[in-house]
């Protein structure tokens, strides 16, 4: 009971620390923060909250189903690996300046204006071609029962966070740690992330130093995957 308890923990803390230091200034927090300056915040946070929710169980399951499908050992190193490369390259970014914000406010207002004038349903349209197709017959359905700025809202943020660097590191976490801890605390991270974005993004993203952020960001990912080089591969 006590080493099921100290995984929980332990996989909450590490996806909610994840999320914080990677979703501030992120494409889906400026999602957020400009529709919410234009729209009701409740539905915003609602419609984007519910998006990165179900992102974040997908992502989760995915990471608890690949130890079953492949090798504990080889999921385990594999993620430990995934962790060294990205703590590494935020560093590498950060030392050489080379680190870019993936958008300022007047960028994503701009690109949601035109993704909503042109009838798209992701921020960018390359993003979009592989899953608007399937999202279309679910968001006319749901037009009927849910508001649309809520449903702009999901969609758009559920696209922008596919393939994201938090969802890969949520993916990795779920292969060696506690898969309900990990969901509850990426969960808790992207709801705070995100409520910080709907009642002040603007502001924050203005002020956020991007490399201060990359930099703990980076830390963390390389104190991760020398925890999972500590622990080691679990028994087969």
């Amino acid at each position: 009971m006590e080493a099921t308890s100290t995984r929980f923990v332990e996989g909450f803390l590490k996806s909610w620390g994840v999320i914080m230091a990677s979703e501030i200034g992120d494409k889906t927090f400026l999602i957020a923060a400009v529709m919410a300056m234009k729209h009701p915040r409740k539905q915003v946070f609602a419609g984007a909250m519910s998006a990165l929710a179900i992102m974040t169980v997908l992502s989760a399951a995915m990471g608890w189903a690949a130890p079953n499908l492949i090798s504990p050992v080889y999921t385990h190193y594999a993620a430990t690996a995934l962790f060294f490369v990205f703590g590494l390259r935020l560093l590498w970014d950060v030392a050489r300046g080379t680190v870019e914000p993936e958008g300022d406010i007047g960028e994503v207002e701009k690109e949601l204006e035109m993704t909503l004038r042109g009838g798209q349903s992701a921020p960018t349209e390359a993003r979009a071609k592989g899953l608007a197709a399937s999202l279309a017959s679910l968001q006319a359905a749901a037009r009927r029962v849910f508001p649309a700025i809520l449903l702009q809202a999901f969609t758009l943020t559920f696209l922008a966070e596919w393939g994201d660097r938090s969802q890969i590191a949520t993916i990795g976490l779920a292969t060696g740690s506690d898969v309900v801890g990990v969901t509850l605390g990426g969960t808790l991270g992207h709801a705070m992330c995100t409520g910080a974005a709907v009642l002040g993004g603007k502001h924050l993203a203005e002020r956020v130093d991007e490399r201060a952020v990359s930099a703990v960001g980076g830390v963390l990912f390389l104190l991760f995957g020398a925890h999972s080089l500590w622990v080691g591969a679990p028994d087969v």
